[in-house]
C-alpha cells in the first residue's frame, strides 16, 4: 500500500533566517532584497501562493472532492501560519508592531509590508533623488563607504520604482570624487562602455590602496642600522699609546 502521507517540504524549515538572513527594518533600504529571497525561499518550499493577495484562503488549491476537503483546509491553515511566521522572523520588532494585525492571513501581512514600503512614492522618490544627487566622497571615510552610500540609496529609489541605472550609478560615482582621485575619476568617465559599478568601485579601492601606500612610504623614516651604528663607534674610538718600558 502506497504511504499517502507525505510530509511538505515546508515543514522541514527550521530556520528561515539561513534562507532569509536579512532582518527588514523601517528605515534600512532592504525592502527589494528581502521580498526577493523571501520568495525565492517559498517558492523553493512550495509555499508562494500564500503570498498572492487573495482573501479565499486557497480555496482555488483546494480539492472538491469532500473526503479531502477538511484534511487540505487544514493543511492550507497550518502552512499559511507557517509562512505568516516566517514574515514574523525577518522583520525587526518596530516593524512588526507597526504592521501586526490579528487574525491575518500570510497575503495580507505582506501586501501591507509592501504598502509601507512603497506608499507616497512620488514624494519620496523627489526627496531620495536629492540626496542621491549630493552624494561626495568628502562625507565620508573611504571609498568604501562612500559606494556603499551610493548603493544605499540606489536601492532605496528601486524600492519606490524609481530605478537607478548601473551607468547612472558610475557618474555619480565619478562626480562626487574629490581633487585626490581626479584622474581616476577621469578615466573612468572616459571608458566607452561606461564599466559597471562594481568595476568602478574596484578601481577607487585600488587606487585608494596604491595611495595609501605611497603616503606610508613617504612618512616612514627607516630606524638607523644598529650594526652600522657599532661600526662607526668602532673606527672613531681613539687609540691610547702603549706605554714604552725600554725607554731610558
Amino acid at each position: 500500500m502506497a504511504n499517502n502521507t507525505k510530509i511538505h517540504p515546508a515543514f522541514t524549515v527550521s530556520n528561515i533566517k539561513n534562507h532569509v538572513p536579512i532582518t527588514l527594518e523601517l528605515n534600512q533600504p532592504h525592502y527589494n532584497t528581502w521580498s526577493e529571497l523571501f520568495k525565492i525561499t517559498c517558492t523553493a518550499y512550495g509555499v508562494l501562493d500564500h503570498l498572492a493577495t487573495s482573501t479565499d484562503s486557497g480555496s482555488s488549491m483546494i480539492s472538491t472532492d469532500p473526503a479531502n476537503t477538511l484534511v487540505q483546509q487544514a493543511t492550507w491553515a497550518r502552512l499559511d501560519a507557517l509562512v505568516l511566521s516566517w514574515i514574523h522572523g525577518t522583520i525587526s520588532l518596530d516593524l512588526l508592531n507597526t504592521m501586526f494585525e490579528a487574525g491575518s492571513t500570510a497575503a495580507n501581512t505582506w501586501l501591507r509590508i509592501k504598502n509601507l514600503f512603497q506608499d507616497n512614492k512620488s514624494s519620496r522618490a523627489l526627496y531620495l533623488q536629492r540626496q542621491f544627487n549630493n552624494i561626495k566622497l568628502d562625507n565620508f571615510s573611504d571609498i568604501s563607504s562612500y559606494c556603499q552610500e551610493i548603493k544605499s540609496i540606489a536601492d532605496q529609489l528601486a524600492n519606490v520604482d524609481d530605478k537607478v541605472s548601473d551607468a547612472r550609478m558610475v557618474l555619480q560615482l565619478v562626480i562626487g570624487l574629490n581633487d585626490n582621485f581626479d584622474f581616476i575619476g577621469s578615466q573612468l568617465a572616459h571608458f566607452t562602455p561606461l564599466p559597471t559599478f562594481y568595476q568602478a568601485r574596484s578601481m577607487l579601492l585600488l587606487e585608494e590602496t596604491r595611495k595609501g601606500k605611497q603616503h606610508e612610504s613617504a612618512t616612514h623614516v627607516p630606524p638607523p642600522d644598529s650594526a652600522l651604528i657599532s661600526t662607526a663607534l668602532t673606527s672613531h674610538k681613539p687609540t691610547t699609546a702603549a706605554p714604552n718600558f725600554n725607554s731610558p
